[in-house]
């Protein structure tokens, strides 16, 4: 679903910005009628500052997986289908259109382990 793909864009986006990864992939799958997600897998490829496992959980703490709550924290509804008329030429990922809400990093905050 489009959804689950804005939604790991943004948070996958959100660990490299906050500095956690120089890369990061973001991955989550879905059950029919079932709101929560499966599973939801983090890989930085060997680029992050703490482990995947981590990563995990701060991703966990910050975003919201539910499709419905996608659709509300992205605000997906906005505009109707005009905003996704756009995505047809160039593509959903990349560009900086206010109108794609998934592009925006998400400031994240977490307890940083003590040495």
């Amino acid at each position: 679903d489009r959804s689950g793909a804005y939604i790991v864009r943004q948070a996958a986006k959100s660990i490299v910005a906050a500095g956690l990864a120089r890369r990061c992939l973001v991955q989550v799958s879905y059950a029919i009628g079932v709101p929560e997600p499966l599973s939801i897998f983090v890989d930085s490829y060997g680029t992050g500052s703490i482990p995947d496992k981590e990563i995990l959980e701060i991703i966990k703490e910050h975003f919201d997986f539910r499709p419905g709550m996608i659709t509300i924290n992205l605000d997906l509804k906005r505009g109707g289908n005009g905003r996704f008329q756009k995505t047809a030429a160039y593509g959903h990922f990349g560009r900086d259109d206010p109108d794609f809400t998934w592009e925006t990093v998400k400031p994240l905050k977490w307890e940083k382990a003590q040495a």
